[in-house]
């Protein structure tokens, strides 16, 4: 319940302290897990006090109990390990600090990390994070490289020189993290982001050579695999455990087998890449060579055919042909005026042989009465002393019918 305080009527620490006791005193026990980073076992005292983290975060609580519940599990417990705690909440008034009360202390097994990071696994594979269509692409040649490394380690080496050695002008931005431990996951997160939110990296390598699973628990994280899975910039995972992946590979853009693999995958080698010049070049002299001399082949063909070489040839050609199409035409032509010469000819006598004139040539005459009519019969004369006109081949004249 809120106290009713002021500047006026304050209360006193003392007071605050029993009543943050009594708060605390009211809540049952609990089970917590954490990694036990601080372990004392003076000789011949009764109380074991161990601090228990929380790995993923920067937070940690003291924990104390009675050495017959700490000495059920001192054989396989030391400090690093992951237990199960099942404690009460307690106040110690006079410091103002809070603790746990162990009642009993379990160990957490490999065997139940290992499902429980496969639990994890699912989860985050169902929200996309390991999606292959969210993979970052590496950079050709990156002009500065974050690394994430411990401090002075054969993984920090590893991938220095064989970078260095692939490509000399590399440059490096280099952070050193705790690389396991209770310290790792946040140390290693911190980095990453830091490495991220400077503009000129191209890409991040996390790095780490190898060890057991209990080792490599923080690159399993979900805290780390969220902040991966955020990045801008392409990230490179190097922890190199072949047996059991940490999460971390899944969701890093690019896998590199081992700190020296992650070298090879993210510098190009200097010498393959000026190989791989000299072969470019080398093929594409080849190709235009090659066009060049097809070329020349086809000019100098085109240039060897005969109407290239005696361009008159096709006129002397063309007029041979001329002159033999006018020739048949002429022919043709006077076949068919000698034809139509002849026809006509035999049109003409056709029709002088039966034309009137040819028939009064021949002696005879036509008669014809005044008012035209030609006489046909002695009975279309008239009478007698009646004039008519007389035709003859040579002209005309008139005539007296008689009795």
């Amino acid at each position: 319940m809120a106290l009713n305080t002021s500047p006026e009527a304050p209360l006193p620490v003392g007071d605050v302290s029993r009543l943050i006791g009594g708060w605390i005193d009211r809540l049952g026990a609990v089970w917590v897990e954490g990694q036990i980073t601080q372990l004392s076992r003076r000789p011949g005292a009764g109380v074991v006090f161990l601090t228990l983290r929380d790995p993923s975060h920067d937070i940690s609580v003291s924990v104390t109990c009675f050495r017959q519940v700490f000495d059920r599990i001192a054989d396989v417990v030391s400090e690093g390990a992951r237990v199960v705690v099942l404690a009460k909440p307690e106040w110690y008034a006079p410091r103002g600090q809070l603790s746990l009360r162990a009642t009993e202390i379990r160990p957490v097994g490999i065997g139940e990390l290992l499902v429980r990071l496969e639990q994890l696994k699912k989860s985050l594979a169902s929200e996309g994070l390991f999606a292959l269509d969210r993979k970052k692409p590496l950079p050709f040649l990156p002009q500065l490289i974050g690394l994430v490394c411990g401090r002075a380690s054969a993984a920090e080496r590893d991938v220095l020189e064989n970078a260095r050695r692939r490509w000399p002008a590399v440059r490096f931005e280099v952070r050193n993290a705790a690389v396991q431990g209770v310290h790792a996951v946040n140390q290693v997160v911190r980095a990453v982001k830091e490495l991220d939110g400077i503009p000129d990296v191209d890409v991040i390598v996390v790095a780490r050579g190898g060890g057991s699973v209990e080792d490599l628990l923080p690159f399993s994280d979900e805290e780390l695999i969220r902040t991966v899975a955020a990045c801008r910039t392409p990230v490179v995972s190097a922890i190199g455990h072949e047996p059991d992946s940490p999460l971390l590979d899944l969701v890093a853009d690019v896998r590199a087998s081992t700190p020296t693999d992650a070298a090879k995958k993210v510098v190009p080698d200097v010498g393959e890449e000026l190989d791989r010049v000299r072969q470019l070049r080398d093929r594409s002299l080849r190709t235009v060579r090659g066009l060049l001399d097809r070329e020349e082949r086809g000019l100098a063909h085109a240039l060897g055919r005969p109407c290239m070489e005696h361009p008159q040839r096709m006129v002397d050609e063309r007029e041979a042909d001329v002159d033999a199409l006018a020739g048949r035409a002429r022919r043709v032509l006077g076949h068919l005026l000698d034809r139509a010469d002849s026809e006509l000819a035999h049109t003409r006598a056709r029709v002088l042989a039966l034309s009137p004139a040819a028939t009064l040539e021949r002696g005879y005459a036509v008669l014809q009465r005044a008012d035209g009519h030609v006489v046909r019969d002695p009975g279309d004369a008239g009478g007698a002393g009646e004039t008519l006109r007389a035709r003859v081949s040579g002209g005309e004249f008139a005539v007296r019918v008689a009795e």
